[in-house]
């Protein structure tokens, strides 16, 4: 049966492509060398089975079908890892990361920071089956929703004017998703997702949450793990984040304390600081 065609115009400022995290070249390094983490269980082939609680900190509960689990349960390559960019070759920075994690990054430069983000989610919301809930919008505010998509429409961009149309071919499968997304990286990034996240109080930190400066540059780290001291409920949690270029998602150390890594801990001043960027109190915020 044919479908009818179904246009929705959004005319907006010009649609920038480049809209991931700045290159690591422009943005400012530390000189520190992160030692070598210690892990718990080097055969620990998730973040969960890989890396422990802190001394006198438990696992917050996460429910078994929930984002937090999802995350905290997201697939590790082996302990030692490096990571690799999209293209195959390895990144110049070794020294972030305290595992890498198995998930593929595509062949484009497109997987950066917030892309990575958006990936998880859409991971997670798609093998939930929760199409309606899986959509993110362009810089230029188009709502690229995957519902549509699945129903076999798909995105012209001319100029200014991003417009569905239809077409006769419904597309369900994993591959055709994956495009979806691809279409998703190249044209949302920070600024988009910034806008489209919602700002959260540090105090209510969870699983899932994000760090994220909006802009050109700006970068982005999701909360993969969350743990609370026993006695005082004190919290600390773990991140991960993609770069620029595009490269495999990865398990942040802590460069400010060697011995918490890959921990960090929520009482962390007016500033979070990460191996590759630093953001600023109050930058916290939530799908």
């Amino acid at each position: 049966m044919s479908m009818m065609k179904t246009t929705f115009t959004f005319t907006i400022p010009f649609l920038q492509v480049l809209v991931g995290c700045q290159s690591p070249q422009s943005q400012p390094q530390q000189a520190v060398q992160f030692v070598s983490q210690s892990i718990d269980n080097q055969e620990g082939k998730t973040i969960a089975e890989r890396f422990q609680p802190l001394d006198g900190y438990l696992r917050k509960e996460a429910p078994a079908n929930s984002f937090s689990n999802y995350l905290r349960n997201l697939p590790l390559k082996p302990a030692n890892a490096q990571v690799h960019l999209y293209d195959g070759s390895l990144k110049s920075r070794q020294s972030a990361h305290a595992a890498v994690v198995d998930m593929d990054t595509g062949d484009r430069n497109l997987q950066q920071c917030a892309d990575a983000i958006m990936r998880l989610r859409a991971e997670y919301l798609f093998a939930q089956k929760q199409y309606d809930q899986l959509h993110f919008n362009f810089t230029n505010g188009f709502n690229a929703e995957y519902a549509k998509w699945r129903q076999g429409q798909r995105v012209k961009i001319e100029g200014n004017r991003t417009t569905w149309y239809a077409t006769n071919s419904p597309s369900t499968s994993y591959e055709s998703f994956r495009k979806y997304l691809d279409l998703v990286f190249m044209y949302a990034g920070t600024l988009s997702l910034s806008k489209e996240l919602k700002p959260k109080q540090l105090k209510n930190l969870e699983i899932g949450d994000v760090f994220i400066q909006g802009g050109s540059p700006g970068h982005a780290v999701i909360v993969v793990d969350v743990a609370l001291k026993s006695s005082t409920g004190e919290k600390v949690f773990m991140l991960a984040q993609s770069y620029m270029p595009a490269q495999e998602i990865h398990v942040l150390k802590n460069p400010n304390d060697l011995v918490m890594s890959p921990w960090y801990s929520a009482d962390f001043g007016d500033e979070l600081v990460t191996p590759e960027w630093t953001f600023e109190w109050g930058m916290l915020s939530s799908f």
